[in-house]
């Protein structure tokens, strides 16, 4: 289920229409309708909506106005607002907080924005482990009339707030009055550090299956909570980043609608630029053997057919390799593992498209005036190149992902233009070399 989807099925029935509408307005209709919605309904939406939009809806508004709306929204989303917000517009909004608030809010905007410590809410449910059962439910009743993040899970913490164990709701309304919490906690949980990456942290929560995290520091003493809800963004800015990526880009790192011309073009030149002083080398090797395409036109028919196949082929490795990466499932000592496996399928699916471009050219030879034992020699010449630049693509498309990844670069560099573009080269001088070698005395 998509981000959107899911932010539908949690709101009202009366807003799930505004909602589903909402990004095709403008920011003054934006502001408009969300001002004349009722107070209850205009702060659920308000809620949902991502920090930036957020920001843009209470632009110019100050004091008690500012102060009822930004007091709605939990420690870890206030500061996202304020991280969003013009830099020195901080210091306005955290006074606008109590200071118990204003204290939770300014320990979160120390961290990274893209660190676990970042991504917590350091309001949670606390238990000691000496606690009767029944004391427990009292207590978390009691904490779940402030603002805590969540009820299902509480932490057992130590007098210098070392985080013992877990206890969850349904752990503690089933056991027996009579018990203590340290009796019926879990010790063997899974947390994470306050600096730990975003797209780590999403991983584990995805591989654990838990719906919070509990963030510690390098002493064990407990910080927050991260919980599903503060990391589905997280999934969602990644996979937008890798994928724009994958195009042959810089990331844009804003909503495209939102983002300037001219940084539209910089994010776009640089790639494009790149790639275009790489396609200049396949002109170069054409150049090369410009002495071969004269004496056998017939060549330059297939160079479409050899690089495209050798580009597709090199995309396919790397798009699967940077996934299998990105979900953990291949990490930098698997290297001559999918290097034996891309070999083996590089020289199935070659062998496969020389077969069916041999086929192609003996049984419809369009454009081939030659007869005889030329016909079948530019037929096993463009076979043979397929089948050499199929595996030579698969195998630099695999690898080019861990060639970065140990030059701590993103793997989502090695796009589908970049290998494409690697490939054409290298294809242009596997199939003239083939061809010279085996139309040597004939064509060539």
């Amino acid at each position: 289920m998509d981000e959107s989807n899911a932010l539908e099925k949690s709101l009202p029935s009366s807003l799930e229409a505004l909602f589903e509408a909402w990004s095709h307005y403008s920011i003054e209709e934006k502001r408009e309708k969300f001002f004349l919605l009722p107070r209850l309904e205009a702060e659920e939406l308000f809620l949902f909506l991502p920090s930036a939009e957020q920001v843009e809806l209470l632009a110019g508004r100050t004091g008690p106005d500012l102060r009822s709306w930004v007091r709605v929204l939990p420690a870890d989303d206030a500061a996202d607002f304020i991280q969003a917000s013009e830099p020195d517009a901080a210091e306005g909004i955290l006074s606008q907080f109590d200071p118990q608030m204003r204290r939770e809010v300014t320990a979160l905007l120390a961290y990274a924005e893209d660190d676990a410590g970042g991504r917590m809410n350091s309001s949670f449910v606390r238990l000691r482990p000496e606690m009767l059962v029944d004391e427990a439910i009292l207590y978390l009743r009691a904490q779940a009339r402030t603002r805590v993040e969540t009820i299902y899970y509480a932490y057992v913490l130590d007098p210098d707030q070392r985080l013992l164990g877990v206890v969850s709701l349904r752990e503690l309304v089933s056991a027996a009055s009579n018990k203590r919490v340290s009796d019926i906690m879990n010790t063997e949980f899974v947390s994470v550090t306050e600096d730990l990456d975003q797209e780590e942290l999403s991983r584990i929560i995805s591989q654990y299956d838990v719906t919070a995290l509990p963030v510690v520091d390098v002493e064990g003493r407990m910080k927050g909570i991260v919980t599903v809800d503060d990391v589905v963004d997280v999934v969602q800015e990644e996979a937008t980043e890798d994928i724009q990526k994958f195009g042959g880009m810089e990331a844009l790192n804003e909503p495209y609608l939102r983002i300037g011309f001219l940084q539209m073009i910089r994010k776009r030149a640089g790639w494009l630029l790149i790639l275009f002083v790489g396609e200049m080398f396949t002109a170069s090797a054409m150049a090369y053997y410009e002495h071969e395409i004269q004496r056998a036109v017939v060549l330059a028919l297939f160079i479409p057919l050899i690089i495209s196949s050798g580009g597709n082929s090199g995309s396919q490795a790397s798009t699967l390799i940077i996934r299998a990466m990105a979900l953990d499932e291949v990490r930098i000592r698997d290297w001559w593992r999918v290097l034996g496996r891309e070999l083996g399928v590089g020289l199935c699916l070659g062998a496969f498209l020389g077969l069916v471009g041999l086929v192609r050219i003996l049984v419809f030879p369009m454009g081939i005036n030659f007869t005889g034992s030329v016909h079948g020699l530019i037929a096993l010449t463009v076979a043979l190149s397929v089948l050499g630049t199929v595996v030579w693509g698969t195998l630099a498309g695999a690898m080019l992902p861990f060639l970065l990844r140990r030059c701590k670069l993103d793997p989502a560099s090695a796009s589908a233009p970049f290998v494409a573009t690697l490939v054409d080269v290298s294809g242009l001088v596997i199939y003239f070399t083939l061809a010279s070698l085996i139309l040597r005395g004939t064509l060539l």
